[in-house]
């Protein structure tokens, strides 16, 4: 019998065809990846590099407007606050008790000194007062009995003393009874305006001190106003009030009057520690009423005034960390920074301590993009619109929106 025994093989296999190609691909990839790679660095480097060589543009001049510095006189003139205060302000209360039997004004009228205002019921007070009168006059025939006796020495030089206090006493209690007689009758003790009645005729009247004033009396002609300055001005104030010349103007435009203007009269002995400023007032015929006490008025006080000072807008003042300086711009439209010091500043334009020469033209918008020894471009000023033609009418639309392109 035969036997057909397989030949032997060995432990490693031979490579397939599919293992073959796919060795191969593995290996193109990672060249492709490498030269992609390498053109990818190359081209970076490549614009890095020549976008450094290209020339950089310049920076367009910065749009500003400018102003020219003039010089003149500028008065230094403060603008506050001031407070209408009475000139005084009385409030009339009774000085005897009793029944309120009429009042003869109406609230709100003007009075005179001794108008009459209130009455008390006077009759109590008159029967004391005829009381007083009749044992008065039995005194004093009294007194002058016993005087013509005692020069005769019918009586004791005593009893002639006793009735001579005693007539005395009775001249006393009749003068007091003829003042609370008197003081039934109330008159107002300033000129000045009434307020309020605070207790109406029919009440009853007490002197204990516990009951309200019968009213108030405001003497409103004339008037002060009350404002407040600075301390720093105070120089200035003592200056001119030495001259004669320190005035408040109050503005009563917004109440459609005019101006009305005083002398100050008063000036603080002391400056306020909690405030730091100083009082002044100043007193105001105020014939038509128009200052009402209470009220807020606005205040000017011209304080000095600073001759052939170089003027310019506050809005071309900048503050640097040391100093403050404006921006001055050169006929080659050059920016120059010039330091200054400012005099006095109104609210719209300040006087400077500078070399800034009159003419000279300063920047007032832009100077946040405008740079010291840069060049700018002077905005000039936008021309104003024609006015309508007579009759009142409109131009086409067409024309309007060309004219709105124009400008």
């Amino acid at each position: 019998m035969n036997m057909q025994v397989p030949p032997p093989t060995s432990d490693r296999e031979a490579p397939t065809h599919d293992d073959t190609r796919e060795g191969g691909r593995s290996a193109r990839r990672f060249v492709i990846g490498g030269l992609a790679l390498v053109l990818v660095l190359g081209g970076y480097y490549y614009w890095s590099h020549s976008s450094n060589k290209a020339p950089r543009r310049a920076p367009p001049p910065a749009p500003v407007r400018v102003t020219s510095a003039v010089q003149r006189d500028m008065q230094v003139v403060e603008h506050t606050i001031g407070t209408v205060v009475a000139n005084s302000m009385v409030s009339v209360t009774a000085r005897v008790q009793g029944q309120l039997t009429k009042a003869y004004f109406k609230e709100g009228q003007m009075v005179k000194e001794g108008d009459l205002l209130f009455e008390i019921d006077p009759r109590p007070y008159q029967a004391i007062y005829d009381n007083a009168v009749a044992t008065l006059a039995s005194a004093k025939s009294t007194a002058d009995r016993n005087q013509r006796l005692s020069l005769e020495n019918a009586i004791s030089a005593q009893q002639n003393e006793t009735a001579q206090a005693a007539y005395l006493q009775a001249k006393a209690n009749a003068e007091a009874a003829r003042l609370n007689l008197e003081f039934t009758k109330i008159r107002s003790p300033v000129d000045g305006k009434t307020g309020p009645i605070m207790l109406q005729p029919g009440n009853l009247v007490s002197v204990n001190g516990l009951t309200a004033p019968l009213v108030t009396i405001t003497q409103i002609q004339p008037i002060k106003v009350s404002f407040n300055l600075p301390q720093s001005d105070l120089p200035r104030i003592q200056a001119r009030a030495r001259q004669g010349g320190l005035n408040a103007t109050v503005n009563l435009h917004d109440m459609g009057g005019q101006d009305l203007s005083a002398p100050v009269d008063f000036i603080s002995n002391a400056v306020s520690n909690s405030a730091g400023t100083i009082e002044l007032r100043a007193t105001f015929p105020n014939k038509d009423g128009v200052l009402v006490p209470g009220q807020l008025v606005d205040v000017t006080v011209e304080l000095a005034n600073i001759p052939k000072a170089i003027v310019i807008p506050r809005v071309a003042v900048n503050i640097g960390p040391d100093t403050q300086y404006a921006y001055v711009v050169t006929p080659e439209h050059v920016v120059e920074q010039h330091n200054l010091k400012v005099l006095f500043d109104d609210g719209t334009n300040v006087a400077i301590q500078s070399d800034i020469e009159p003419g000279e033209m300063v920047i007032t918008d832009g100077a946040l993009r405008a740079l010291p020894g840069g060049k700018v471009n002077v905005a000039t000023a936008r021309p104003r619109q024609a006015a309508p033609a007579a009759g009142g009418g409109q131009a086409p639309r067409g024309k309007r929106n060309a004219q709105s392109a124009a400008q």
